[in-house]
């Protein structure tokens, strides 16, 4: 009987590993665990807040820039939220490259890469800052300039909002990556259409004319878009070859 076993145990196949998947990784649900309980925390707190952010972008209330006379605890918040936003985009793009690239978790470590994709959504946002700010103190005034910096914060906070039900139905429900591509991009139509829509209210008068904004709007909005694109694909492909 022992003989037989040994046979066996020497002949036996070795089983399939399983591949790898978001849904069973640890440090993907602490992230949206943690993001769940900074969204109930923040809302607990400063709900009249962002509320009256949400008024005052789509009212255009001609008044001085909210950043003026906010607490220091709703400047917290509101890091905490653009933060929130940023998280939850690196873990909707790292779900997206392992759908396409599935053998990037094969050369590094799932936690590292969503960190690296976590910190480019946060360098893109902070350059698309300094940018606006840059643009804002050459072209116009300084309240103007402050109206869109609150503009576009409030964009971030609200998008991290609709990004959470989105990341969760991604991760966990297996939504098809055709799906999910769709979703994103009608989102994403979306957000630049506020953007838009803030930026006819803001600066049209200053610009004279709808089509110098269109011209300035592709390049600040669109054209940004696809570089990060291209730079997260062209990053993926030199972590596969020098890991």
């Amino acid at each position: 009987m022992t003989k037989i076993l040994m046979i066996w145990a020497a002949t036996a196949t070795e089983g399939i590993p399983l591949p790898y998947s978001p849904q069973m990784d640890n440090s993907i649900t602490i992230t949206l665990l943690c993001s769940f309980f900074l969204s109930a925390y923040v809302l607990s707190r400063s709900r009249k807040f962002l509320a009256q952010l949400v008024k005052d972008f789509l009212f255009h209330r001609e008044r001085t820039s909210i950043f003026a006379t906010s607490t220091a605890a709703d400047m917290r918040y509101m890091l905490l939220l653009i933060l929130q936003t940023c998280v939850l985009a690196g873990v909707c793009i790292f779900n997206y490259f392992n759908d396409m690239r599935p053998e990037l978790v094969h050369h590094i470590y799932p936690g590292i890469l969503l960190a690296v994709y976590i910190g480019i959504c946060i360098f893109y946002i902070v350059m698309k800052w300094l940018l606006y700010s840059l643009l804002g103190w050459i072209f116009f005034d300084g309240n103007t300039t402050s109206l869109w910096l609150e503009s576009y914060s409030t964009l971030l906070y609200y998008i991290g909002f609709i990004l959470f039900p989105f990341t969760l139905f991604i991760v966990y429900f297996d939504l098809s990556l055709y799906s999910a591509i769709i979703i994103g991009l009608i989102l994403a139509f979306f957000a630049k259409i506020l953007m838009f829509y803030k930026w006819i209210k803001l600066f049209y008068q200053d610009l004279h004319g709808c089509l110098p904004l269109i011209l300035y709007f592709c390049a600040l909005e669109i054209t940004p878009c696809f570089v990060l694109y291209q730079g997260m694909v062209l990053l993926n492909d030199y972590l596969i070859i020098k890991f």
